[in-house]
């Protein structure tokens, strides 16, 4: 507690120049006495803090004292102050209300960067959360979070896709945030896999500790995963001809479709492109959702489908 508090002694006297002892005091929440012998704590460990009096006075460090961060250049300065967050930070139980830690940042900065850095804090802020309050609950994160620490063995109760619940005995590796979302890299079996947080309905650290696999690297294991991940995912595409009218609706909610190509209008104005969906399914209702704004061209057997469905929408409503 006494070693933070010195460390955060040295951050505002590097930050603001000078400070009294109670000014010291007051920001850290101690009494003046305790700010005295801290500084005589600091004296004796050899960093050079002088004492000077009058009206004016207060305490402050040899200007020829500042610690460096050595060999980072101005990109990698800035790169620093990109925080995720709050949300992330909160969810991982990390306190974002105590002595900023940009503000440490800031005082291990040498003088000449330091400027850049802060504007780059004051102009860029990252929020990870939805428009909509859709947050997933991550009730067991504190419990996963520790056994990743520690390197000890977790046992799970994990919703699969068809929403069973299974138990599984794993090797927590690492935790992911994509998004506003939680995943848990894991091995099981000697097998790595993802699993998404908000599935784990309860999960308890074993007393038995694992043997972290030395190559093993997060970040790149995460990106190799993700290519993997679309690779796998089904596709059908579709040819279709769209009245401009709708086209930048169809750019738009690229949640539901992906337009891989658009081409130049054709003589009736319309504009032929080639669509991909999850499914067939998913296609058609997507396309019986424009009405007549877009013109199946291909698979032949689409269209046959899109008007049954319109049909069974009809039967519904007039039997209701």
């Amino acid at each position: 507690m006494r070693a933070d508090r010195l460390m955060n002694i040295m951050i505002l006297l590097q930050n603001r120049g000078k400070m009294t002892s109670k000014e010291l005091a007051n920001e850290l929440e101690v009494s003046d006495r305790t700010i005295l012998r801290d500084m005589d704590a600091l004296s004796t460990s050899g960093v050079p803090i002088v004492s000077e009096r009058g009206k004016e006075g207060g305490w402050r460090l040899l200007d020829n004292f500042r610690s460096k961060l050595s060999g980072l250049t101005i990109e990698d300065m800035k790169s620093l102050f990109l925080f995720p967050s709050e949300e992330l930070l909160n969810d991982l139980g990390l306190n974002t209300q105590s002595l900023d830690t940009r503000q440490k940042l800031l005082a291990s900065i040498p003088v000449n960067y330091r400027a850049e850095a802060q504007a780059m804090w004051e102009r860029i802020y990252i929020d990870t959360s939805t428009w909509r309050q859709s947050k997933e609950k991550v009730n067991d994160l504190k419990i996963i979070q520790h056994a990743v620490w520690e390197n000890k063995k977790l046992k799970i109760h994990y919703e699969q896709a068809d929403g069973r619940q299974k138990e599984r005995l794993i090797e927590p590796l690492g935790l992911v945030a994509k998004g506003d979302k939680w995943y848990l890299v894991a091995l099981r079996d000697g097998e790595l896999r993802n699993y998404r947080v908000s599935r784990v309905h309860s999960a308890k650290v074993q007393n038995e500790t694992f043997k972290r696999p030395i190559d093993f690297n997060l970040a790149t294991y995460w990106g190799q995963s993700k290519v993997e991940f679309i690779q796998k995912l089904p596709k059908y595409e579709v040819q279709v001809e769209i009245d401009p009218a709708i086209i930048k609706r169809i750019n738009f909610t690229s949640k539901f479709v992906q337009v891989l190509k658009t081409e130049s209008p054709n003589e009736n104005k319309w504009i032929p492109a080639t669509l991909s969906f999850n499914d067939k399914q998913e296609a058609i209702e997507y396309i019986l959702g424009f009405a007549n704004k877009i013109k199946v061209v291909s698979p032949k057997d689409l269209p046959d489908k899109v008007v049954s469905s319109a049909k069974s929408v009809i039967n519904f409503y007039e039997d209701a």
